[in-house]
């Protein structure tokens, strides 16, 4: 796998994924007051099962939890299904229960 540097175009309202000077994918979010909607990933062909994707939502999610002040609302499937399979980030989504798990 190349190395994927992960940017937030703010302007843009999405996350990029570059790879050198490609942009290899990419994650669309959409901003409330409380939430951060993804709403669709895309990762160019040339770079599919490289660990593009995987490398966006990784970085988008943890800057999410770094930011602390929105929840996430993932409708997009990717970004979904990356949450399922990295479950430190399921207390990030919204309406998700609180841990019931012991320190």
């Amino acid at each position: 796998m190349s190395e994927v540097s992960v940017v937030d175009d703010q302007e843009k309202h999405r996350f990029e994924g570059w790879v050198g000077s490609e942009l290899a994918g990419f994650a669309d979010y959409q901003l409330t007051d409380e939430l951060i909607v993804f709403t669709h990933t895309e990762v160019d062909e040339a770079y599919e099962g490289q660990g593009v994707g995987s490398a966006i939502a990784g970085h988008a999610l943890a800057a999410v939890r770094d930011d602390g002040s929105r929840k996430v609302l993932p409708l997009c499937p990717f970004i979904s299904g990356y949450i399922s399979r990295h479950r430190e980030f399921v207390p990030l989504v919204y309406g998700a229960p609180p841990s019931t798990a012991k320190d």
